[in-house]
């Protein structure tokens, strides 16, 4: 496999100040991605994980410096904000019973005292990524400070950095195979996310590099 699935990158997650709480088991599609470095450190909080088979499971949050954690109901807080498109919203229906594909994660992006929300929202079919958005705690109210609605994207909490990627398609692409990837990488800076560098693979030309053909031994 060249590429990633359009759900999105697999990292790994390491213990954060949240607490993971998934709502059903979703098989979903095999990722594979070398855009990304290790060591995100978002924990979810609901939805499918990515790459992997998701049980149930619940885990206490971590003591964090400022005591902020605050869970929220993500889908409520996208299908009431002004600032996510319609189109989105329209999507954004259970894929089995009452369970949404919305993965949550929570974080210190934006310097706060409580936690910032990462939200990820996928299609229910093959869980390609349709859009991402992070909401800052202000004065007990939740804004959106970050928004990313071109499809297929998928964000990370890495640190204090968010990550987004975004994978490119070409005609005859399967949706595991994604012909490029680019990951940009955000940081908070004088009250909004600032551009901080971007890195693009381009899988095709991993591909082109794919030689089977057997190598001479060398003369002797």
């Amino acid at each position: 496999m060249r590429g990633l699935t359009g759900a999105g990158p697999e990292r790994a997650r390491g213990s954060s100040q949240a607490v993971i709480t998934v709502g059903a088991v979703f098989a979903v599609v095999a990722l594979v991605t070398t855009a990304c470095g290790t060591g995100g450190t978002g924990a979810r909080d609901e939805g499918p994980a990515h790459a992997t088979a998701v049980a149930e499971a619940v885990a206490s949050p971590s003591p964090s410096p400022s005591g902020g954690y605050r869970r929220v109901d993500a889908v409520s807080l996208v299908k009431e904000d002004p600032k996510v498109s319609a189109t989105v919203k329209r999507e954004l229906k259970p894929c089995n019973a009452d369970h949404y594909p919305v993965e949550v994660s929570y974080g210190y992006l934006t310097g706060g005292s409580v936690n910032d929300v990462l939200v990820n929202i996928s299609s229910c079919g093959d869980f390609v990524g349709i859009a991402t958005y992070v909401y800052r705690d202000v004065k007990g109210t939740y804004e959106n400070v970050f928004k990313a609605e071109e499809s297929p994207v998928y964000a990370e909490i890495d640190g204090t950095d968010l990550t987004v990627a975004k994978q490119v398609y070409d005609t005859d692409d399967a949706v595991s195979n994604p012909s490029r990837e680019t990951v940009t990488t955000y940081i908070w800076k004088a009250g909004r996310f600032a551009q901080r560098s971007t890195h693009e693979t381009d899988y095709s030309e991993l591909d082109s590099g794919d030689d089977d053909t057997p190598t001479p031994a060398p003369d002797h």
